[in-house]
């Protein structure tokens, strides 16, 4: 019996985009400038993985992972315990007598069911904690954004991080994805974590067709 604990599916989730960030490219110098009427000047940001990306976000995300440590340990012992109890039952299962038959299998399936529902906590809790800190911080950076926007002069920031963006293709020049987690990491005063978290798969190349 093989259990994923839920709660390292949001944090998988947060470590991609945080990885995926270290491959954007650096934004290029450019000077401030101000709104003006003429045709619109637009960019496009991957917000998802700015907000990741982010020393801060980092830093809570590593919190978040020290909170619940303990609670997947927990999780995992039991799980291990409830193979090997079925693996000694599978093989002396034949040689029992039904009352201890019964009674093995009573508390296998008891210690499936604590199983089961120190699982749902930990997703439920998890999952809670997670999406409270993703909107906490996404909403101070959407005004990092908004402002960097507005001083570079842009009319339009299109997100390219959702599923359902009508962005199909942009110049790696429009992206302004690393100069918005500069702007907030110089704005928040959080420092750079140590380099410990592991390394993931590089994403495709910026401005690759979305399928």
């Amino acid at each position: 019996m093989k259990h994923k604990f839920a709660f390292v599916v949001p944090m998988v989730i947060w470590m991609a985009l945080s990885a995926a960030a270290q491959s954007l490219p650096a934004p290029s110098a450019a000077a401030p400038t101000t709104a003006v009427a003429g045709p619109p000047k637009i960019a496009v940001i991957a917000f998802q993985v700015a907000v990741a990306q982010t020393n801060e976000g980092q830093r809570n995300y590593t919190d978040l992972e020290k909170k619940y440590a303990p609670r997947e340990q927990k999780a995992k012992a039991l799980n291990d315990e409830i193979e090997s109890l079925t693996k000694q039952f599978q093989a002396q299962g034949a040689t029992l007598a039904d009352a201890e038959r019964a009674s093995r299998l009573k508390v296998i399936d008891d210690k499936k069911k604590e199983l089961d529902r120190l699982t749902e906590d930990l997703k439920t809790d998890g999952n809670q904690d997670v999406q409270e800190m993703y909107n906490t911080l996404a909403s101070k950076v959407f005004d990092v954004m908004s402002a960097y926007a507005a001083q570079q002069g842009y009319t339009m920031v299109l997100d390219m991080s959702q599923q359902t963006t009508p962005v199909l293709y942009a110049a790696p020049s429009l992206d302004i994805t690393k100069a918005v987690i500069d702007a907030y990491n110089v704005k928040s005063g959080v420092p750079a974590p140590p380099p410990s978290l592991p390394s993931a798969p590089a994403p495709g190349p910026q401005g690759a067709p979305k399928h």
